[in-house]
């Protein structure tokens, strides 16, 4: 199951993601499982269907806000990146995180970064 998601994901491709999100290998190869088996169209992106019949975001009043999260406006469609970066939003500071690389972008799942993400989606 991991090694098929880590065989459609480039090498390079998965370096990328894990530099600019923060999640590790495994993560990203349990994470592009997740997100094709999501992918009821198979056409390498999610609509808002695809994530509305995930039965936990089904009963989650919050639910409607976590699917917006995904699409920037005017969007209705998310490519495995677009789900990555916005997942990663999500993801909780470490403290070895936040002494790396000073003069380099701040990360996605930066106190700053998840305001914005606040404010874009759901102003």
């Amino acid at each position: 199951m991991g090694s098929r998601a880590s065989t459609l994901l480039r090498d390079e491709e998965l370096e990328e993601i894990k530099k600019e999100t923060g999640f590790s290998h495994s993560q990203i190869t349990r994470l592009y499982s997740r997100f094709t088996s999501l992918d009821k169209g198979e056409n390498g992106t999610l609509s808002r269907e695809d994530f509305q019949r995930i039965p936990e975001l089904a009963i989650n009043p919050l639910g409607d806000r976590i699917i917006n999260a995904f699409f920037p406006e005017g969007e209705d469609q998310v490519n495995f990146r677009g789900f990555m970066r916005t997942l990663a939003h999500f993801r909780p500071i470490e403290d070895n995180e936040k002494s790396k690389d000073v003069n380099g972008p701040e990360p996605l799942n930066s106190r700053s970064n998840k305001l914005h993400l606040e404010e874009e989606r759901y102003i």
